[in-house]
């Protein structure tokens, strides 16, 4: 098996792990607990990845510049990420139902963050398998939640299991793109520029989604208890694929 195939593979496998997240919508409980416990959940999971991994990381990729234009240029892909993401919100019709507009906006934010993810995978798995395995697993763990920020709300709006079945898949599949735009186009032109401007600018969305899509609507189902709990677990879960 060449490096390609093994690297390909790796990053298939994390993509893909998105729709176990899916498999949620088959718990039999009632259908606010599962809501409020699923977007409590998915909102933690975000923030805690922007905070414990995109933010430091890309403070990491801009290295070679010092600690102010560090900062500058930190600010200004997370603005500009906050921009993006309060863009794409207003596109989703206004009809559209609370619980629907936070399934379509998650997934976008979900494919803009799986395909620089999917590049790093790929890139990583063909210089060393043994990281890139340590990588994949990491990287499922937190992409498992992930799908269940995009299942759920799209689910219980639309009652539709064969659509959000395909619409989570969509979202894994968006790994598996960034790992052949790796390989035809852009392995030469990646750079640390290049993923420390990402990382900052999918923080930027998963922050002001975190805080103005998922918790608003998780906190309007008026149950604590499970708000908490889900808020709580998704920080547990995000900080051990953290440290793995």
């Amino acid at each position: 098996m060449n490096k390609f195939t093994e690297s390909f593979i790796l990053t298939s496998i994390a993509g893909l792990s998105t729709t176990l997240g899916y498999f949620l919508i088959f718990l039999k409980c009632d259908k606010n607990k599962i809501i409020t416990f699923a977007l409590a959940f998915s909102s933690s999971v975000m923030l805690t990845i922007s905070i414990i991994d995109l933010i430091p990381s890309a403070f990491i990729y801009f290295k070679t510049y010092n600690f102010f234009f560090k900062i500058l240029l930190f600010m200004f892909f997370l603005l500009l990420g906050i921009f993006l993401s309060n863009y794409i919100s207003h596109q989703v019709n206004d009809n559209t139902s609370s619980l629907k507009k936070v399934g379509i906006v998650s997934l976008i934010a979900i494919i803009l963050h799986n395909i620089p993810e999917g590049i790093i995978t790929f890139m990583v798995s063909g210089v060393n398998l043994k990281m890139g395995i340590d990588l994949a697993i990491a990287i499922s763990m937190h992409n498992i939640p992930e799908g269940i920020s995009i299942s759920i709300p799209l689910y219980y709006s639309s009652n539709n299991k064969v659509k959000t079945f395909i619409v989570v898949l969509i979202a894994g599949l968006s790994e598996m793109l960034g790992a052949i735009l790796c390989f035809l186009f852009l392995k030469n032109f990646i750079n640390n520029f290049f993923i420390g401007a990402i990382f900052s600018l999918i923080a930027g969305i998963m922050i002001n989604i975190s805080f103005k899509e998922l918790l608003p609507v998780a906190i309007s189902y008026h149950n604590k208890k499970l708000l908490y709990l889900g808020l709580i677990l998704g920080s547990i879960v995000m900080i051990i694929s953290h440290f793995l």
